[in-house]
């Protein structure tokens, strides 16, 4: 029988006499030390300024402290009711030592306060009770009953255990129109409260708008700088980026100025016969004034992508197309708008995020039906500690919206494909 011989290779040595295979890892770990290295500062940057604001305004929409830190006594007590009768005395007790800690510490307003957010009136209740109960003794549940026949209202029991949890969703229901009933149960807020979900639609759907109309207005001009020649589309380049010079609040005082119904607009019309000086257009305050204004502030970064896309397209391209018998329009359909793809998808999701979430602009020019959602989001930044909470809520909900939209987009036309310059 013939037997097998098996032969060994030597390994292959690096320079200082390790294998070579060894070496090469050792290699790439030092290169991605020092590459990690050089980013480090900016991803700390990005964490500090960016990730850990995000989080931190996440936390305060859910976070909710208010009767657990105020009431801690009433709100361990509260577990255990079972919220079919007014609550047995162990948590009048329990309420009545809270009570005498928040009138020493001055945090017993607070506590009130919270409650009166979820029935008005209820603040007076929790005060006018708490000034007295130093001075009783027990038994406490019919002294509250005494003092107050609100403390009957089984209503105010079961929002103290609902609100005794340190997170809550009651801020993200608020924010789509939506609110816990005297029952504990999620129900639609009233009509006459109804705001926030209509809000959020009218600013994606004008969102959309303003982009569409920029792409209708940006796409020749584009085409124009990218066939004139250098020095003329030089020229006209720095046209378009002359709004990027001129401050926001200005550009946007312009456009008051101009479309007011004394503005400039509506004069020259009724100089020209168009409308009779009863017939003002009512074009500023409105829809219309906000579209307006964030089209012309919001064109450039329309432009700009598809400029410098449309620039690298040769001409020859179009000019064999119709030479192969194409009409111009198919020829332009067929072989020029793909290639222009990239730089108008980038215009697009630009455009959009940067109008979803303008504020500036609208507040000036939108009145009471061109606002976006952004204004009253920074409209509730500026109230108490319930609305900073519902800001939050608003806040992360359009930033989720924005992500999702992100992610269809990615799906639909990948990132990958994009031109921005």
């Amino acid at each position: 029988m013939a037997s097998s011989r098996k032969t060994s290779r030597a390994p292959i040595l690096a320079a200082d006499g390790t294998p070579l295979k060894q070496a090469l890892h050792r290699s790439q770990r030092a290169e991605r030390r020092r590459a990690f290295a050089l980013v480090a500062p900016l991803l700390f940057f990005l964490l500090i300024v960016f990730v850990v604001p995000i989080l931190a305004m996440i936390w305060r929409s859910v976070y909710n402290p208010e009767i657990r830190g105020y009431l801690p006594q009433t709100a361990a007590a509260l577990q255990e009711w079972d919220g079919e009768d007014v609550p047995p005395e162990p948590v009048f007790q329990a309420m009545a030592a809270d009570m005498i800690v928040g009138i020493e510490n001055r945090t017993i307003g607070r506590a009130a306060a919270r409650i009166n957010r979820e029935i008005p009136g209820a603040r007076s209740t929790v005060m006018r009770t708490a000034r007295k109960v130093d001075g009783w003794s027990a038994p406490y549940r019919e002294k509250f009953l005494d003092a107050d026949g609100d403390w009957a209202n089984l209503e105010l029991w079961h929002i103290l255990k609902r609100e005794s949890r340190l997170l809550t969703p009651t801020y993200y229901l608020l924010a789509v129109d939506y609110e816990y009933n005297s029952k504990g149960e999620i129900a639609p807020r009233p009509e006459i409260y109804q705001v926030y979900t209509g809000l959020f639609f009218r600013t994606a759907w004008m969102s959309i708008l303003i982009t569409l109309i920029c792409v209708v207005l940006a796409y020749p001009i584009s085409y124009m700088l990218a066939t004139q020649p250098t020095r003329i589309a030089n020229l006209l380049l720095i046209l378009v980026l002359l709004p990027f010079w001129t401050s926001l609040l200005v550009r946007t005082s312009a456009w008051i100025v101009l479309l007011q119904q004394q503005g400039v607009i509506n004069e020259l019309l009724v100089a020209v016969g168009v409308i009779g000086d009863d017939g003002r257009l009512r074009m500023i305050y409105n829809r219309t004034g906000t579209i307006v204004a964030m089209t012309h502030i919001l064109l450039p970064f329309m432009v700009l992508p598809l400029y410098s896309v449309m620039k690298t397209i040769p001409p020859s391209y179009l000019r064999a197309a119709k030479s192969l018998g194409a009409h111009p329009f198919r020829a332009w359909w067929r072989v020029y708008f793909p290639l222009t793809v990239p730089g108008l998808a980038a215009g697009c999701i630009l455009v959009f995020i940067l109008a979803i979430g303008y504020y500036i602009t609208p507040a000036l020019v939108g009145g009471d039906s061109g606002i976006f959602i952004s204004n009253l989001i920074a409209q509730n930044m500026q109230g108490s500690s319930a609305q900073l909470k519902l800001a939050a809520a608003l806040a992360t909900i359009l930033l989720v919206a924005v992500l999702i939209v992100y992610w269809v987009f990615n799906k639909l036309v990948g990132v990958d494909r994009l031109k921005f310059g």
